[in-house]
């Protein structure tokens, strides 16, 4: 289903249909301030499954961080972090970044690795941020299984339908998207790594 947002931005109702279909399952395609993704709800099995097949993997061997909407929801799924970790948090969120940190015992266990890391998403996006929101719990995310960024298909949500209409749920039309991936930073150690330049620059 293709959910196209108005102008002056998306509506309450459609956050709740949004927030609805997450709740019983179901994958979306969304904006961020990055690029569109999938998503679900965090600590669902299936529909995590299902977000690893799109991708081609096995769900064991993907990759996915988790969306929240502020540092304070972020921090039941991290282990504490030094003072001078949290103030770097706080200076580059919300934001175009995914921090991986090390997870807490709360993270579910279909997510926990022998790495024991989770990378942290705090998009700066009024769609995302409402989502997470209205629903209460981090949403789990991975990138749309493109090799071109560039390529129309992959940043004009009306060609999603094509794509991807038989397998995702709900398909949230918010406009073409020309912006890049998130900067990946890793605060693991108590050391601050680059793992990947992204549109966003870290602020120290």
């Amino acid at each position: 289903m293709l959910l196209k947002i108005h102008s002056q931005g998306i509506e309450q109702k459609q956050i709740e249909e949004i927030c609805n279909c997450l709740e019983k399952g179901g994958i979306i395609i969304y904006p961020t301030d990055t690029l569109y993704a999938f998503a679900c709800k965090l600590g669902l099995m299936k529909p995590s499954e299902r977000l690893a097949a799109l991708k081609g993997k096995k769900f064991e061997k993907s990759n996915f961080s988790i969306v929240c909407n502020s540092i304070s929801q972020a921090s039941e799924f991290i282990k504490p972090i030094s003072n001078n970790f949290f103030k770097l948090l706080k200076g580059n969120t919300p934001g175009a970044f995914t921090f991986v940190l090390e997870a807490s015992t709360k993270i579910p266990k279909i997510l926990q690795s022998k790495k024991k890391t989770i990378g942290i998403r705090i998009p700066d996006c009024d769609i995302a941020q409402r989502i997470v929101e209205q629903l209460g719990y981090p949403l789990i995310t991975t990138s749309l299984p493109n090799v071109c960024v560039d390529d129309e298909c992959f940043i004009n949500p009306e060609y999603f339908v094509d794509l991807f209409g038989d397998k995702v749920d709900i398909i949230i039309d918010d406009g073409i998207c020309t912006k890049g991936y998130s900067t990946v930073v890793s605060l693991v150690d108590e050391k601050i790594e680059i793992l990947r330049e992204g549109i966003a620059t870290l602020k120290y």
